[in-house]
């Protein structure tokens, strides 16, 4: 038995140690090096101090080395990131992870994003393609160094990433196109709701504007030094994007000759995206303009021939080939009219999509311009570059200015909104250019001192050309103007408190209305009573720990439903649109005639629709309701995930939320702010910054999630820029 024992022990020593050894060798040597020096091609030595998050703070003698270590720092922290999203966006993720990412593929190659991004490089201007450059051999030094102690991702995967190239930066670029710019599938589910129903009802649907939008509009604010304490503007700015693990976000500070900013980037992008320099801040989120149009063609599918205008034209074939791991090689056969790649079918008719990012020549990468612009009129410049997807952009300044400015490619549409697929034979819906830079919306030092916006729409009434798009509902910008405008004596940190905000305008008006529906009533409905109570003691706040919010969001829900079956019957399924919870208050406002003989009786029907589903969910108790079991997120890591019985260790995993996608902490299922970034310009170093999770993708490393509790109680940290205070520093050089 003694013999037994000691053998049994033996072994589990031994296993153990084999198990340490594996997990040194394949997670803990590849982890990202804080310390000591590091043999590069660089002209002169670079150092990089490492702060207490992770976050790397570059200083070079010159542009083209400070971005070369970019490249390789971001590499160390986020490889296997930029990995999947060059494949995304390449249309070759299902090469290394299988059938799973074949759907994605498939539509990365009917967009032609590797095409475009090898186009884009060939009339790429000198500059941009050399900032390219500079990075990616950052990038392949790092990868050519750890061949065999690359991330874990690469051993658990089994393969090894190829060379970093200029066009995959590209493509990197363009993933983000697509994912602030992708409307074709709102055109489609609008033109089958017209096929389906009553066209006024289903254009009631889908307003352009609610009719009391504040101008201009950004996910972002700014406030004139009158309104702060230290008399200098403040730059707040929260994206909101899919949340990842890791972050989309890399915090860094690029200093070199005639360069010193600091903020978020990319990874698998040089520059600094958000953030500031010596002189100027500015933040930027989506404008929502419509960049796509679909068009209707009569194509040949044996052939490719198609009309326009009357004459026969012939359509190019493109095939791609999409290697499936574990599968057959697909092949991906498309034919390109004039109005680009035919993209999906209606009946016998074809529809071609057109896309700005597709358009020849005007992909570029002014973004080096925005880091080490001065002043206003420097910063526009560089705006006036901006290929795209177009944004809006805010701004401040040292000198106590403030402004705002449209940039970004936008299509001139003469006689048609694009809201729907158009006819494509007829050479009737063409794009006639783009709308000239300085006749884009733009804010310079308002009198009020404030400007604020969340994504809504930003054009005047009276604009001179056709507006469409996809615009948020104005309830989000609505509460951040009347929290800005409520006090003055703001700080930086302050911010934070407006960024966490869950008030939703819509869920306490549309409490209002089933209450009043209720008691006009008169009813008493013992299944109804507590519900209505909890509604009639609510303030608005859709807080995770509170029953009222999953009450409101299944309401909201079935009236949503409700509407849109009445205007389309059969469609309210697919429809999603952001102005969704506008045109329904406008609906219940005003109450118009043609929708409902009733509507006290339509909400309470809706009333009891909610309630019911809300006990099959939470039980029948109301009061003991949680609207974060409602609403979560599950933050797991997409690749360590899959180990069995450890992988979950290195995920996040469940977690309740507050919020909505109408409130200012914007929140659904799939996402909510990306980072949060809040910029004194009177002490750059009172400055906060949080991203989502951590620095790192590296799942050992100490800055793989460090930040997440910060980021999920609202709080922060101080964003270093002045006075660092180095956990590590390391010297590239020869």
């Amino acid at each position: 038995m003694h013999r037994a024992l000691k053998i049994i022990n033996i072994s589990i020593a031994v296993a153990m140690v084999v198990a340490l050894g594996v997990v040194y060798w394949y997670a803990w040597r590849p982890l990202p090096q804080h310390s000591g020096h590091i043999s590069a091609e660089v002209a002169s030595p670079v150092t990089v101090a490492f702060d207490k998050l992770g976050e790397p703070h570059i200083r070079a003698a010159s542009v083209d080395d400070a971005l070369f270590v970019q490249g390789y720092v971001t590499a160390q922290d986020r490889l296997w990131q930029m990995e999947a999203l060059r494949r995304m966006a390449g249309g070759d993720l299902a090469e290394v992870v299988g059938p799973a990412a074949l759907e994605s593929d498939r539509e990365a190659r009917r967009l032609r994003l590797r095409r475009i991004a090898e186009q884009a490089y060939i009339t790429l201007p000198p500059g941009d393609r050399a900032v390219f450059a500079a990075y990616a051999r950052g990038v392949n030094a790092f990868i050519d160094s750890h061949r065999g102690s690359l991330p874990l991702e690469f051993t658990l995967l089994q393969y090894q990433p190829r060379p970093w190239s200029v066009v995959d930066s590209l493509l990197v670029s363009l993933h983000m196109y697509r994912t602030l710019s992708n409307s074709w599938r709102d055109k489609i589910v609008k033109y089958n709701m017209l096929a389906a129903g009553d066209a006024r009802k289903v254009n009631t649907l889908f307003p352009v504007r609610a009719g009391w939008e504040p101008h201009p509009g950004s996910n972002a604010w700014v406030l004139a030094g009158s309104r702060t304490a230290s008399h200098k503007p403040l730059l707040a700015n929260d994206p909101h994007l899919e949340f990842s693990l890791p972050s989309i976000w890399y915090m860094l500070q690029l200093k070199a000759p005639g360069l010193d900013a600091a903020g978020v980037t990319i990874p698998g992008l040089p520059g600094i995206i958000i953030g500031h320099n010596r002189r100027i801040a500015w933040g930027v989120t989506s404008l929502e303009f419509d960049s796509q149009d679909l068009y209707l063609e009569k194509l040949d599918d044996r052939t490719g021939r198609y009309v326009f205008r009357g004459q026969v034209e012939q359509a190019r074939r493109e095939v791609d080939l999409i290697r499936v791991k574990g599968r057959p090689t697909v092949e991906i056969p498309t034919w390109v009219t004039r109005h680009g790649p035919i993209f999906a079918a209606e009946g016998n008719r074809r529809m071609a999509l057109r896309w700005v990012a597709a358009e020849p020549g005007l992909i570029q990468y002014p973004m080096l311009d925005i880091d080490r612009a001065q002043n206003w009129q420097q910063f526009t410049a560089a705006l006036a570059r901006w290929p795209g997807p177009a944004q809006n952009f805010v701004y401040a300044d040292v000198d106590g200015h403030i402004g705002y400015h449209a940039a970004g490619p936008l299509p001139v549409r003469r006689g048609f909104s694009g809201d729907v697929p158009v006819d494509g034979a007829s050479g009737n819906y063409e794009w006639d250019g783009f709308i000239p830079f300085d006749q884009l919306p733009a804010v310079y030092d308002p009198p009020g001192g404030i400007i604020a916006s969340s994504n809504q729409n930003p054009f005047p009434a009276d604009y001179p050309y056709t507006v469409s798009g996809r615009f948020s509902a104005p309830y989000r910008v609505d509460q951040v103007r009347a929290r800005l405008a409520s006090r003055n004596n703001w700080r930086a940190e302050e911010m934070l408190a407006v960024q966490e905000d869950v008030y939703s305008g819509f869920g306490k008006f549309l409490a209002g209305q089933l209450v009043a529906a209720y008691d006009k009533r008169q009813m008493k409905n013992p299944g109804l009573d507590d519900a209505v109570a909890l509604l009639r003691g609510w303030n608005g706040q859709m807080d995770r720990d509170s029953a009222a919010p999953f009450l409101i969001a299944l309401a909201e829900r079935h009236l949503r439903s409700t509407v849109v079956e009445n205007a389309a019957p059969g469609t309210g399924a697919t429809y999603d649109f952001p102005m969704a919870t506008s045109a329904m208050e406008t609906l219940l406002r005003e109450r118009p005639a043609g929708w409902f003989d009733d509507y006290d009786d339509m909400l309470l029907r809706v009333l009891v629709d909610a309630v019911e589903e809300g006990q099959r969910i939470e039980g029948r108790d109301t009061r003991r309701w949680k609207y974060g079991a409602y609403l979560h997120w599950n933050m797991t890591n997409p690749v360590i995930h899959q180990l069995p019985w450890v992988g979950k260790y290195f995920d996040i995993g469940m977690v309740p939320m507050s919020g909505s996608g109408i409130t200012v902490k914007q929140t659904t299922p799939r996402l909510g702010p990306s980072m949060r970034m809040d910029l004194d310009l009177g002490k750059w170093d009172a400055s906060v910054l949080n991203i989502l999770t951590g620095q790192s993708g590296q799942v050992l490393s100490s800055h793989y999630r460090d930040q997440w509790p910060a980021y999920y109680e609202g709080r922060s940290f101080p964003l270093q820029f002045e006075n660092v205070k180095a956990s590590g520093t390391v010297v590239f050089g020869k």
